[in-house]
């Protein structure tokens, strides 16, 4: 698979995974209704069929995989819950995304 679409492909997965967590947080924490959690196990389901459409083993997928979610993670801190990542934030993100590199990009024999 394309390394674009691979990483297209895991930045939609982390969306999926973190709104399907996110849901039901508003529920338990802040009081929100129940029905959320609807639509939170709706995206638990994409989230694991995502996962499902790469075809390289599921650990390397899953470790490659971490990379990605770890900065969308961060892009989520910032964009929806309103706090700044600070620089320290920003330099675990290109560490993550550097290991993520190296799993995805190494030759295979």
């Amino acid at each position: 698979m394309n390394a674009i679409i691979t990483l297209l492909l895991f930045v939609v997965t982390a969306i999926a995974e973190i709104v399907g967590c996110y849901l039901p947080y508003l529920w338990l924490k802040q009081g929100k209704s129940a029905w959320l959690l609807i639509p939170g196990a709706i995206s638990l389901s994409l989230f694991a069929w995502l996962l499902s459409l790469h075809p390289t083993a599921s650990g390397r997928v899953y470790a490659a995989y971490g990379g990605v979610y770890i900065s969308v993670a961060i892009c989520w801190l910032w964009i929806v819950d309103g706090v700044r990542p600070s620089r320290w934030d920003v330099f675990g993100v290109i560490i993550c995304l550097m290991g993520m590199a190296i799993i995805m990009l190494s030759p295979r024999t």
